[in-house]
């Protein structure tokens, strides 16, 4: 039987963290409603405002730590790739082409049959 490997946040502080971090997101929000009568630069800067204090308050807690470290793993696992040289990237490509197009046709061949032996034979419509 397998474990899982679930995580909840249990700390207080870290709680208290992912709340501030969305309600600096709502206040975000509603600062870009709100300033629409100081113009648009005030909007925006007061989104951007709160939306970065809301990313940065997130990345202090576990939960934005543990996305750092799963962009840090990813990136590390991108870099174990063999990728393939231009050749074989070229020779698979036309190989899909390829499939694709006999795909197609088979599909077309097919639908064209049930067509000609559904409404032609079974049924007698003609066109």
């Amino acid at each position: 039987m397998a474990t899982s490997d679930v995580q909840t946040v249990s700390a207080a502080g870290d709680k208290m963290r992912l709340l501030a971090s969305g309600l600096l997101l709502v206040v975000a929000l509603a600062a870009y409603y709100l300033l629409s009568k100081q113009g648009l630069l005030a909007q925006w800067v007061g989104l951007l405002v709160g939306l970065a204090a809301a990313v940065a308050v997130f990345f202090t807690s576990e939960s934005g730590k543990q996305l750092v470290a799963l962009g840090r793993d990813s990136v590390r696992e991108v870099k174990k790739v063999v990728w393939p040289e231009r050749k074989e990237a070229m020779q698979i490509t036309f190989y899909v082409f390829g499939f694709v197009v006999v795909m197609a046709l088979f599909l077309w061949l097919t639908d064209k049959t049930l067509e000609w032996a559904l409404y032609d034979l079974i049924l007698g419509w003609k066109k």
